[in-house]
């Protein structure tokens, strides 16, 4: 079968039916595997879900997942990956290799780092002061600071951290969590991005695209004023029962076309969004409608104030989302280009401070809501960029940082990470991750195994090969991370 998922026993499902004598017990065995994730293009107009809820290979830790992601690179030796050792050292030339989108150097002239940092928690976790409100929730945290990557520029880093992969074509880590275990909500999408206002990032929609896979595991993106879709409200003067009447129509006439078509993903895909898309005519509008939501709230997530209310808002929104069971949510700060994301070239005080200003109050109250509600236990939640910073300046005047793939820092909480840890370091600079090297295969083998997904088993068949999201090797997951 054309791009099928999973084989059966060396055959595809089609073949096994068949070899099995097809009747009454071929149907219930088909109905068994479309459940488990067997599903062909025809499956998806016969009346199979594409995202019903599947069982995932083992008992899960998190249900879903919220990715926070902090395009354009934030800093690391400026956020949680303390270098006192820094101190006394500005504008002092050091040799040390970088590469960034200046090239490869060998030297630079040191940036100190332009922010205090100071201890926190139980664990005794050094945060700066970039972050006041999310430094009190370090004992819920595990900071990752020997990340590495394959690229230093936009593009090829922010397609490697969402889809594996410094080349387009691939799907997204959330179309993976999608297609591995569906969604519990058959309303809603199995997984939303929510983009900054000023801008989406670099790469646009490759960035939550299905790539190989059928279309209905893409990210679909919401809006957070207006409409949350476009062109998803019911045409003007046609009335609920006449639009169902309509779409019952044109999904049988689909399915006679679909019979001689069988294995177009493509095509089914889309016919299946017509009947998504019914569904959430009032669901999606229900997710993102804040007026149930208390007044303290929304003053926790900081959407009573200009600066914080955007991020806020989204971050709001999100939890609503995975408590109706959307199964991965994405958050980006920053669009566009320059200090518009957290690119910081040139003023890095500037840069950091804008942004860190706008996300630090709404992160903090997205994990004091999912911890008061029961909820952060299920949940996991990633905070990262495509890569860090150097610590060395790249011009001869400012305070402005290149690029850093050799070394940076993510951190995860909730969904069964322990809290109140770091884990791999870098060197006295912060240049070069040195101890416990990760590579982001490793961070998304992590998020799958949290999920109940084997990342070295679950695969999706294209081109002639098993297709995996870590790639062909095995990659193991940050064990010393997982509670």
């Amino acid at each position: 079968m054309k791009n099928q998922t999973r084989n059966f026993c060396g055959r595809t499902r089609r073949e096994f039916l068949w070899q099995t004598g097809g009747g009454f017990g071929a149907a219930a065995l088909s109905s068994m595997l479309s459940q488990d994730g067997f599903l062909s293009a025809s499956d998806y107009v016969s009346g199979a879900n594409p995202l019903a809820a599947r069982p995932p290979h083992f008992a899960p830790k998190a249900k879903s997942v919220i990715f926070l992601f902090m395009y354009g690179g934030p800093s690391h030796i400026d956020t949680f990956d303390y270098k006192p050792k820094m101190t006394g050292m500005d504008g002092k030339t050091v040799d040390v290799k970088t590469f960034g989108r200046g090239g490869r150097k060998s030297g630079g002239r040191i940036v100190e780092p332009r922010w205090e940092f100071s201890q926190y928690g139980q664990c005794g976790k050094y945060v700066s002061t970039l972050f006041p409100n999310l430094a009190n929730h370090v004992d819920d945290i595990a900071f990752l600071h020997s990340m590495t990557a394959d690229s230093p520029i936009h593009g090829s880093a922010m397609l490697m951290m969402n889809s594996g992969k410094i080349l387009s074509g691939s799907p997204a880590l959330g179309s993976w969590a999608t297609y591995g275990l569906g969604s519990v909500n058959e309303n809603l999408p199995g997984y939303v991005v929510m983009l900054d206002p000023k801008a989406g990032p670099i790469s646009g929609a490759k960035n939550w695209s299905s790539g190989y896979m059928p279309a209905t595991y893409a990210g679909t993106v919401f809006r957070t004023k207006g409409a949350p879709i476009l062109n998803l409200d019911r045409p003007k003067g046609m009335s609920q029962d006449v639009q169902r009447e309509l779409i019952d129509s044109i999904q049988t006439a689909n399915q006679r076309h679909m019979e001689t078509r069988s294995d177009n993903d493509d095509l089914a895909s889309r016919i299946a969004s017509y009947e998504l898309a019914y569904k959430m005519q009032s669901a999606a509008p229900e997710a993102v409608d804040l007026s149930t939501e208390d007044q303290r709230t929304l003053s926790m997530y900081g959407i009573d104030r200009e600066e914080t209310n955007d991020f806020g808002t989204r971050c709001l929104i999100a939890r609503r989302l995975v408590d109706r069971g959307v199964r991965f949510v994405q958050l980006y700060s920053g669009g566009a280009h320059n200090d518009d994301n957290w690119d910081a070239h040139g003023d890095l005080e500037l840069n950091h401070n804008r942004h860190a200003g706008r996300t630090d109050l709404p992160i903090a109250a997205l994990l004091t809501d999912l911890k008061q509600r029961g909820m952060l236990d299920e949940t996991l939640v990633v905070w990262g960029g495509e890569f860090g910073r150097q610590p060395t300046a790249e011009y001869a005047k400012g305070s402005g940082r290149d690029h850093n793939s050799f070394g940076f820092t993510m951190w995860m909480a909730g969904g069964g990470i322990k809290g109140g840890m770091s884990f791999g370091t870098t060197d006295e600079l912060g240049s070069a991750a040195v101890e416990n090297p990760l590579h982001v295969k490793n961070m998304h083998a992590t998020v799958l195994h949290l999920m109940g997904l084997d990342p070295n088993h679950l695969s999706y068949f294209y081109g002639g090969l098993e297709q995996k999201l870590v790639g062909v090797e095995p990659v193991d997951p940050i064990h010393e991370i997982i509670a």
